[in-house]
């Protein structure tokens, strides 16, 4: 019996070596037999097909056939859509456009892998509806007697303008209240035009001030006054900053696209973004919430914003000196600084203004719509593209000239992903944010609920916020790798002025710069914060850039489209002013969506690590001469330390192109080492990071970009710690903010290194 099993055992113990044989050979054939490709190209014979497919490269003829699809008539038809109603945040409107976008992106013939709702309980402020705010003229001590009082709406000068969910025009955030004063004019409501008027002689306590919008940011109005002791701020937009000094109702809307003289700007009067009582984290109903009273960045004082023919009524009826030159404005009179009104004018010199604030503040919840492709090679890899959905009234400029184009982009997309022509290489993220105007909520509240992944995997962030200002040229801004991606889609898609032009070749007849390294090219704008791309870049460092299309400078000053914010940005105006024909909106879809698809599909990612050279450079110069120079060197400190960063930073950016460049001749370049130099181009923004810089400065850790009070044209924290050491003598700070950048170069340098 022994002998029996052993012969059975010598059996099996074969057969077991013959199935491995068989399956190695199986293996061996599968691999080493050349096979037909699948759409990407064949693969090289020998090759396995699956490396062949981790190294396909971006295809032109799929991006070609992606702008031959994009139509202006159907970016009309949604924009006539997303306008047809007022949709503030959280509003009715609001909601219908939550459900719009769903319907879109979870369409089976032309939506995305998937969708999301992320919901949010946001901190928000609007008026009372039963008691509408407003600024009147009253002789003092006759409450009763009320001679004169702002308009509570807008003049309906077209149908689509009227309906009955136009908030009433407001502050947002501007507390309750009634305070009553003499009035004082004070042009922009800088810090330093309200010392102005102390150097005047004029004592601010109690007063009144209006100030016309621009110079400072809309908060800021109200809480530099309130620092002087001015009890209520009035706002307006002046003629001179927004239709070209044109103010009679002859010449404007709907006679042209300038501001009606009852038109009022909305907006947040909220110094900061995201959610003011949960911030760095985001607002779920676990959230902790800090008080109302540690609010930070808004009115301490009622404000409330008005037209400019009241602003005309109140201004021109002024008395007290005639105010400096650069505060005139184009209201048809010479304009004084009060304090209080004129004898023989329209009111009693004994008349007090009284600002009527009722705003309520309240959290309600708000949704960001969020909408998926999977990526096929690198599915943990994020390219982001992101738009915000609210509007203050019908909003068809502002934000849903930005929506219509987000969804023509993604139904195109959809489309050619239902019918299994393409996948990125990459996945996409679509955000429609939620809550933007009111401090940039929805898209700040995502980047807290989802920091470590987005940190760890986001390639790139596009913001299209308005899509189109007007129709002249394109306008970008951006970090400096965004450069090159935008250049390369702007040069492949033709403008609609011209149809031997490219958009790229008009961009860079509008605004251009001398490069260095190029020569005249188009000038890529610096992110501020104005938009949703202020948390993506300033608390996540991932390369972002915000792309339109806008006016010629040359023949308009104006600061904004007119109608910004206003309940005369309707479908009506965008269809006859701003684009008729919507071609400009098409240029914007083919250009961004060409991006979109560099960045999703590209082998190596098309960001361009040594245009950082260029900024560091301008930024240093700034530095290096004149007394900004020389008072560093009184107080023995040397910018030398930086010197030897930036040129360290940029030896090693050269040198990390010129291993992309020999990885990208190779024939089957490997997937580890092209995985190596993506991740080194995508960390690269996050080297800039520093969380301890500006304790101070809610999300700003960006050294390179954060928001500075200096006019000082260097790098932001070195720029206002020397303005402070110009008046208090501490110059540790201005070493400090030395230390900061150095460090922050030198780890970028480091993060571009080959590893041995």
């Amino acid at each position: 019996m022994a002998g029996c099993g052993m012969s059975w055992l010598k059996i099996l113990g074969a057969v077991i070596v013959g199935a491995l044989l068989l399956t190695v050979g199986i293996l061996l054939g599968h691999f080493a037999i050349p096979k037909a490709g699948n759409g990407q190209g064949a693969p090289s014979q020998g090759m396995p097909n699956w490396v062949q497919t981790v190294g396909r490269d971006l295809n032109e003829s799929l991006l070609q056939s992606f702008m031959d699809q994009v139509e202006s008539g159907k970016i009309r038809e949604n924009l006539k859509t997303l306008a047809s109603q007022p949709h503030m945040a959280t509003t009715k409107g609001d909601e219908e456009l939550v459900k719009l976008l769903l319907s879109r992106w979870q369409d089976p013939q032309i939506g995305l892998d998937s969708t999301s709702e992320d919901v949010y309980g946001a901190f928000l402020s609007f008026p009372d509806p039963q008691r509408p705010n407003s600024v009147a003229v009253g002789v003092c001590g006759q409450n009763s007697n009320q001679i004169f009082s702002t308009r509570h709406s807008e003049k309906e000068v077209t149908a689509d303008q009227a309906h009955a969910d136009v908030v009433q025009p407001y502050a947002a955030y501007a507390p309750p209240g009634n305070p009553r004063g003499r009035l004082v004019y004070a042009n922009q409501g800088k810090r330093s035009d309200y010392q102005e008027l102390v150097n005047m002689g004029i004592n601010l306590n109690g007063t009144i001030a209006i100030t016309r919008y621009g110079g400072a940011d809309r908060a800021a109005k109200a809480v530099n006054g309130a620092e002087f002791g001015v009890a209520g701020v009035v706002v307006y937009t002046d003629p001179a900053d927004i239709n070209d000094g044109r103010a009679s109702e002859e010449e404007t809307y709907p006679n042209s696209w300038y501001l009606p003289p009852s038109g009022v700007e909305r907006g947040s009067y909220n110094g900061y973004f995201g959610d003011l009582l949960t911030p760095y984290y985001p607002a779920k109903e676990f959230t902790y919430r800090i008080k109302e009273s540690e609010i930070q960045g808004i009115p301490p004082i009622p404000t409330q914003p008005i037209g400019f023919e009241d602003a005309q009524t109140l201004i021109c009826n002024l008395s007290g000196p005639v105010a400096p030159a650069s505060w005139q404005g184009s209201l048809g009179c010479s304009y004084p600084v009060g304090p209080g009104f004129r004898t023989g004018g329209l009111f009693p010199n004994t008349s007090d203004v009284q600002v009527n604030v009722y705003n309520q503040r309240v959290i309600k919840n708000s949704s960001n719509v969020m909408g998926f492709i999977r990526g096929s090679e690198e599915p943990d890899r994020y390219v982001l593209y992101g738009n915000h959905r609210d509007s203050w009234v019908h909003g068809a400029i502002d934000p849903s000239s930005g929506t219509a184009v987000m969804l023509e982009i993604t139904r195109v997309l959809g489309k050619m992903l239902k019918e299994g022509k393409w996948r990125p290489r990459r996945s996409i993220i679509f955000g429609s944010w939620g809550a933007e105007e009111f401090g940039l909520i929805g898209s700040t509240e995502y980047t807290e609920e989802f920091y470590s992944k987005l940190r760890d995997r986001s390639v790139a962030y596009i913001n299209v916020d308005i899509s189109v200002f007007a129709n002249a040229t394109l306008r970008a801004q951006g970090t400096p790798p965004a450069q090159s991606v935008i250049f390369a889609a702007a040069k492949q898609v033709q403008t609609p002025a011209s149809s031997s032009m490219s958009v790229y070749d008009n961009w860079r007849n509008h605004f251009n710069r001398i490069s260095p390294s190029y020569g005249v090219i188009p000038n890529l704008g610096s992110l501020g914060a104005g938009s949703d791309y202020a948390s993506f870049i300033h608390y996540l460092g991932i390369t972002s850039m915000d792309i339109a299309y806008t006016y010629d400078r040359n023949k308009t000053s104006a600061r904004i489209y007119p109608a910004y914010h206003t309940a005369f940005d309707t479908f009506d105006y965008a269809d006859r002013f701003i684009d008729p024909g919507f071609t400009s909106h098409q240029a914007v879809a083919r250009t961004v969506g060409n991006v979109l698809l560099r960045l999703a599909d590209s082998l190596v990612l098309p960001l361009n690590v040594s245009d950082y050279g260029e900024k560091l450079d301008e930024l240093y110069s700034a530095a290096a001469q004149g007394d900004f120079l020389a008072n560093l060197t009184a107080n023995n400190l040397s910018l030398d330390p930086l010197k030897a960063a930036i040129g360290q930073f940029k030896s090693v950016a050269a040198d990390f192109n010129q291993r992309i460049t020999k990885l990208k001749e190779e024939e089957s370049p490997s997937p580890l080492q092209i995985r190596m130099v993506n991740d080194q181009i995508m960390l690269l923004e996050r080297a800039f990071l520093n969380p301890q810089a500006f304790p101070n400065k809610y999300y700003y850790s960006h050294v390179i970009w954060a928001s500075k009070s200096s006019d000082q044209a260097t790098f932001p924290g070195l720029a206002d710690a020397y303005t402070s050491a110009l008046e208090t003598g501490d110059w540790d700070q201005v070493q400090k903010h030395l230390t900061i950048v150095v460090q922050a170069v030198e780890s970028a340098a480091s993060t571009l290194e080959a590893m041995a």
